[in-house]
């Protein structure tokens, strides 16, 4: 299934249907920005997004969290920017006029910069200028709107000033708090097929956002657009009543492996009450502590999440190892979901550059033989 095309267009339309993509800069496996793009484009490869980047067509700022967005929803990050540049925002920093002034005159003169072009400098005299400044002047000067991330080296951040990098043809009229409400509304239903207010406000701090959405989501209900829907167990819905009369399609017989940052996995008590599924990234927790490993990636099998994998790509040897796999579900006809499993394992395999893979452990420990023997299968005939 091809939902979104192929190459960079299908990567284009991907992230104008989802409305942003977390950027994360952890490298155990493939990293999260382009998992998540290749968990639902077939033929995706990372250039994809730099090639939107270079082209113009998205941009990277903070969403909720880092993230690539389309370039077409520009003017919505500009409320944070002001809110930044005024000194109104939990991510608003200070810095010396000076640094700031130092960047953008570098910048200016020089043209697309690194933090480590100004980090040489530092070295080679003794004047006030000191290196940890610089780099809080560059991300201030990001955050607030002055400059933009031209492009990266690896994961290092290429800034340029917002001038040369935004298109000609970009709306910069900053939105009223009624039209951002509304462009998040619209776009979380785009997105996901129906909406909540938790989701809306999710990393969102504020009563007055939060007023303004209930006041969009009751006007959307009494125009039509949107219906409020009960569902036990959970706060209600806001959804289409296109999408409510939808037919239900049978789910195709695939395996994804999730990435832990992905759009359908970020919003934990969405996917607890939606899947039953408790899950927790515990790369961040100490290792004792952990339960299934240090960074698992939810198991989808048709329309269920079955269980979760903790992958490691050792890249230098080529080799994928599944340090941790566990099998939740009962449900699972094993025959089918097995050599699928397989199958979708080897691709990613190969995504993060590994040609083997290796099986260290399974929960439970009786299908063990079952899944090593369909990875080796799937190598045997690759």
């Amino acid at each position: 299934m091809r939902p979104f095309g192929k190459g960079s267009q299908a990567t284009k339309r991907a992230l104008e249907h989802l409305g942003y993509i977390q950027i994360d800069t952890l490298s155990v496996i493939e990293r999260a920005h382009h998992h998540t793009l290749w968990s639902r484009i077939p033929d995706y490869q990372p250039d994809h997004l730099h090639q939107l980047v270079r082209e113009r067509s998205a941009f990277e700022y903070w969403f909720h969290a880092a993230s690539y967005l389309p370039m077409s929803d520009y003017r919505f990050v500009l409320p944070q920017m002001s809110a930044i540049r005024g000194g109104e925002s939990p991510y608003s920093t200070n810095v010396e006029a000076k640094y700031l002034r130092h960047v953008l005159d570098r910048i200016g003169i020089d043209g697309p910069l690194k933090a480590r072009d100004f980090e040489s400098a530092t070295k080679s005299d003794a004047t006030w200028w000191n290196w940890r400044p610089t780099k809080r002047a560059l991300e201030k000067l990001f955050m607030q709107g002055d400059l933009m991330i031209t492009g990266r080296d690896g994961m290092e951040k290429i800034y340029d000033l917002t001038e040369r990098v935004l298109p000609d043809n970009t709306n910069t009229s900053e939105p009223s708090l009624l039209e951002f409400s509304e462009y998040l509304i619209n776009q979380s239903v785009k997105a996901n097929g129906f909406t909540t207010l938790k989701q809306l406000t999710h990393l969102r701090p504020g009563d007055t956002l939060r007023k303004t959405l209930n006041t969009v989501l009751q006007q959307q209900i009494e125009q039509g657009t949107l219906i409020e829907y009960p569902i036990d167990g959970m706060p209600p819905i806001y959804i289409t009543q296109t999408i409510l009369d939808a037919k239900i399609k049978q789910p195709a017989a695939a395996v994804r492996l999730l990435s832990p940052f992905d759009n359908a996995v970020i919003h934990r008590d969405r996917l607890q009450q939606l899947f039953e599924f408790d899950y927790r990234l515990e790369c961040y927790t100490p290792k004792e502590k952990r339960r299934f490993g240090y960074f698992c990636l939810p198991i989808l099998y048709k329309e269920r999440l079955v269980g979760r994998v903790d992958c490691k790509a050792h890249r230098k040897i080529g080799e994928f190892e599944l340090v941790n796999l566990h099998i939740e579900s009962k449900k699972i006809e094993m025959d089918d979901f097995t050599p699928r499993f397989a199958k979708t394992v080897y691709r990613f395999a190969e995504f993060n550059g590994c040609r083997s893979i290796r099986v260290s452990n399974v929960s439970p420990n009786n299908l063990a033989g079952m899944f090593r023997r369909a990875l080796s299968s799937i190598e045997q005939t690759s």
